[in-house]
């Protein structure tokens, strides 16, 4: 499986690759951090309310844990139209090749998305005002509240840890439990 075509996915493609990969197996990509740092204006929110979604963003020293995915032998063109498709729909993301380590030792090279920092969409928030966005944005696909659960549950089923999409979860459900709290009580205030 040399000329095996690989794809290391860090988010949706996780839970939603689109297609039925050959192999999955863990995998590490150093130089970049998953983070929700990419405004969305459709899928997972809208112009008016913007959501966020994740992408890999350049930072020295950093690692993130995903998964690599390998293309079904054959299936390489069809499935790369796919993924581009529906990454590099518009210039958020940019698609590079570069060095895995899978978790079974094996050093590959993968192609992944990583954000364009340079494109408009693009914004650097606070974990706290990330869980703001995501607790209250919906878009085409739901509410950005399930990306995050989706990739949160199925990292961690995956024995993947990642502390900042963990504590955006149980920020994000405090927070809305706290508004259905405020509402239901403005609710009982109105009512007598």
């Amino acid at each position: 499986m040399s000329n095996t075509l690989w794809v290391f996915a860090y988010g949706s493609l996780i839970w939603d690759p689109g297609f039925s990969p050959a192999e999955q197996l863990p995998a590490r990509l150093t130089g970049y951090q998953r983070r929700f740092c990419l405004n969305s204006l459709r899928y997972r929110g809208t112009f008016s309310q913007p959501g966020l979604v994740l992408a890999l963003d350049a930072a020295k020293d950093a690692t993130c844990n995903g998964v690599a995915l390998a293309i079904p032998e054959g299936q390489e063109t069809e499935v790369l139209k796919y993924l581009r498709a529906r990454e590099l729909f518009n210039p958020a993301y940019r698609e590079i090749t570069t060095p895995l380590t899978l978790a079974d030792g094996r050093e590959i090279e993968g192609l992944t998305y990583v954000v364009n920092r340079d494109h408009e969409q693009y914004d650097n928030h606070s974990l706290s005002r990330q869980a703001e966005i995501i607790a209250h944005a919906a878009g085409e696909r739901g509410p950005n509240c399930d990306y995050l659960w989706n990739t949160a549950d199925h990292l961690r089923a995956l024995g993947i840890a990642d502390e900042n999409l963990d504590w955006l979860s149980d920020q994000v459900r405090t927070l809305q439990t706290d508004q259905a709290m405020d509402m239901s009580a403005g609710d009982g205030l109105s009512r007598s």
